[in-house]
């Protein structure tokens, strides 16, 4: 349809029909004329409002969606055709690693592609739009949704959205398989106060806008076509009726000119904050914010006709919205092929197919980290190696956002090192649960397999026989899924305390362990540092996690990730970044001058393993780095270099890191920025020199008075393996 159309359908619309257009509701209204309870008629969601709602959340499949489709089309008075909308975080039935996973591989294109695979595999499922990506800023591990994220840099977030908005979207949202992305959660809800989910949110406006806002404007540039709202508030007021935000900052200087929806009840939640007083108010707030859907609240569809009738809400506020919900679905075509890419028949042919558990495999091996490695890693042939953990069997290693994963669909580790039968001499024991009697409260009941206490200590007495005859012991231990995920937020960072027993037990009988950890957020490894010899950090890996840890273990795959997130000395050091301000008084731990400094008497101020960091089974060495000049001006620019060498004995990749310090400004600047990164392989002994192009964007951020740009002064540039390389060459900006 044209644009004038649009509008003119928007004018023939019947106030109450527009009103419903704004109401998102689950698909399980549409399935067997579900009953509508009193509390829920009362909340405003009825037969009439699911008549005419706009949008849905959930999954039907292709079929259903269709009778769907065609019996709600039929019904509606102008014929227009519903939207649906679901979780596809990372994948949709071939899943990828969780996005901190992806985040480690420092290969936004890779992302970008494994959005197109759930994009294809969504799409001739009947879904529309995801709710994804998550670009949320993250520098607090206790806080559960960091697995969501991309991690604690606004460059890496930032090139990330970018790449996972084009995969969504393509370049055309209503070209085949292509479905519409939604970033989220706008705006700075990955900074709950003390990493608590829903709380809420304080930071300064110059680090809202220059550390957080950063990602959010680039997905938009690249041409999000939704935005979604957090759940927090900012400067006192929930950001989902917050017009300042959403009009001023959002709408006005971001441009996004698209669809901003609710989270889930977000806009009655405006009530709970303490900011409405009560359902009508709540209404009001929004819409005059420009929030353009509720989802499943039904205060719009119960509220607003009334208040546009009493003229507290100016109706043409709700005919923006309506045009803006008609304008996404017309980009998607579903005006002219209501059905869009729902195919029956393609769904048996797309998803999990060979060539999308390929790219999930490729995925899952670029994401692990090596954390530690004294030589015991990679396996070598005819080595007697005992496999003992609760991860060896678990086929639940996918991320808690992985709706639509099936134990039966995923390899396990156990599954995977079936095929080296021959290649070692190997034990495969469980030696404890995920979770013992004393970590049930650690997750939601339905998710615990309560194991009694006999049976803990039999796989313990098992565990520790297989150690006693290995030459090597590959520990799999971790968090279950669900100990990361919304609503997961923890103030202990250890493993569940069976697979702390678990540990320690072993490392009595057989020291030479290699971890693999399992993870959705960075964890306190103190203890597991001091009692392994090798720490492989796969994340939650995925569909192809085993056969991907099986290819890193015995060295056909050289693992390359770094780390998006810094992981604590102990949780009493977060939220700790690597970018983080210098303070009147800095502690130099070289000095020794510990009285009056800020510093901490009983831990280090730097995190066990900084941002950036990850190990390869060679060896890189760093050496010369230059700059072309040592002044520049705005619309100049340096070319930075350093030499890499390969100083092992198999070919390995390395991400080069380019960070800068501003020395000094008109608000105070970070010890130092990630501005640019390259991955580079190389043979053994090989030796390469790596350039970076320095330009006068790379150095602005927001002033004292909001506005971006540089100023001028002295800049330090560091190249090296992460955060912490403290070589440096100095430059001038005139």
């Amino acid at each position: 349809m044209k644009q004038q159309e649009l509008i003119d359908l928007v004018k023939d619309m019947s106030l109450t029909e527009k009103v419903n257009q704004l109401l998102q509701v689950t698909s399980g209204f549409y399935i067997d004329e579900a009953i509508l309870t009193g509390p829920i008629r009362e909340n405003g969601i009825t037969e009439e409002s699911i008549a005419e709602a706009g949008t849905v959340i959930g999954l039907l499949g292709a079929e259903k969606y269709k009778e769907i489709q065609d019996s709600y089309m039929e019904k509606h008075p102008h014929k227009i055709p519903l939207m649906f909308m679901f979780d596809v975080i990372n994948g949709f039935r071939t899943i990828f690693p969780i996005p901190l996973g992806q985040g480690a591989t420092f290969e936004p294109e890779l992302s970008k592609r494994l959005a197109q695979v759930a994009a294809k595999e969504s799409a001739v499922s009947g879904i529309h739009v995801t709710f994804a990506p998550m670009v949320d800023l993250v520098r607090d591990a206790r806080w559960g949704r960091v697995m969501e994220s991309t991690g604690e840099d606004g460059k890496l977030n930032s090139d990330f959205a970018k790449a996972m908005v084009e995969g969504f979207q393509g370049d055309d949202v209503g070209q085949e398989y292509n479905i519409a992305a939604c970033v989220k959660h706008f705006a700075a809800y990955g900074a709950p106060t003390a990493g608590r989910e829903y709380n809420t949110v304080e930071l300064s406006e110059n680090t809202l806008r220059g550390y957080y806002l950063p990602a959010y404007k680039v997905a938009i540039d690249a041409g999000v076509e939704m935005v979604m709202t957090s759940f927090n508030t900012l400067n006192g007021v929930p950001a989902t009726g917050n017009e300042w935000l959403m009009r001023d900052v959002l709408r006005d200087e971001m441009g996004f000119d698209g669809v901003l929806i609710s989270d889930w009840t977000a806009i009655e939640e405006i009530i709970y904050h303490g900011y409405a007083k009560d359902r009508k108010q709540a209404a009001e707030l929004a819409i005059k914010a420009g929030v353009d859907i509720d989802m499943m609240t039904g205060i719009y569809s119960k509220e607003l006709a009334a208040l546009i009738e009493s003229g507290k809400v100016d109706e043409r506020l709700l005919d923006e919205s309506v045009l803006r919900i008609l304008m996404l679905k017309n980009k998607l075509g579903l005006f002219e092929n209501p059905y869009k890419d729902a195919d029956p028949i393609k769904e048996k042919e797309v998803i999990l197919c060979e060539e999308h558990r390929k790219t999930a495999l490729e995925a899952a091996e670029k994401s692990f980290v090596l954390l530690e490695n004294d030589g015991i890693l990679p396996l070598k042939k005819g080595e007697k190696v005992a496999f003992i953990g609760p991860f060896v069997p678990e086929k639940e290693i996918y991320g808690a956002w992985s709706m639509l994963a099936k134990d039966e669909d995923t390899v396990s580790i156990a599954d995977a090192f079936a095929k080296f039968e021959g290649v070692y001499d190997m034990t495969f024991t469980q030696g404890s649960p995920v979770l013992g009697a004393e970590d049930y409260k650690l997750i939601p009941k339905h998710h615990v397999k309560e194991v009694s206490k006999a049976d803990e200590e039999r796989m313990l007495a098992e565990a520790v026989e297989a150690a006693k005859g290995a030459d090597k012991v590959i520990l799999a231990i971790g968090e279950h899924r669900v100990m990361s995920g919304e609503a997961a937020s923890r103030t202990d960072l250890l493993l569940p305390e069976v697979q702390q027993r678990l540990l320690r037990a072993v490392h009595e009988v057989n020291p030479n362990i290699a971890v693999v950890l399992f993870t959705g957020r960075p964890l306190d490894l103190r203890e597991i540092s001091e009692k392994s010899k090798a720490i492989l950090n796969v994340w939650m890996p995925g569909t192809e996690g085993g056969n991907a840890i099986a290819n890193t273990l015995t060295g056909n795959f050289n693992p390359s990730g770094k780390l998006p997130m810094s992981f604590p000395y102990n949780v009493g050091q977060v939220p700790v970044h690597y970018n983080e301000y210098f303070t009147g008084r800095p502690f130099d731990p070289k000095s020794g001058e510990v009285m009056y400094r800020s510093n901490y008497r009983d831990i280090p101020n730097t995190p066990l393993y900084p941002f950036g960091y990850g190990l390869s089974y060679t060896t890189f060495a760093y050496s010369d780095l230059t700059i072309n000049k040592n002044q520049m001006t705005a619309d100049e620019q340096i070319t930075a270099s350093i030499t890499l060498k390969n100083t092992g004995d198999c070919t390995g990749t390395e991400t080069v890191q380019l960070y800068i310090r501003d020395c000094f400004g008109s608000v105070v600047r970070p010890r130092k920025e990630l501005k640019d990164y390259q991955k580079v392989t190389l043979q053994p002994g090989e030796e390469q020199v790596i350039s970076f192009t320095i330009n006068e964007e790379m150095l602005q951020f927001c002033r004292v008075d909001m506005s971006f740009g540089s100023e001028p002064g002295e800049f330090h540039v560091y190249i090296g393996a992460d955060s912490s390389t403290e070589e440096y060459v100095a430059f001038e900006l005139i």
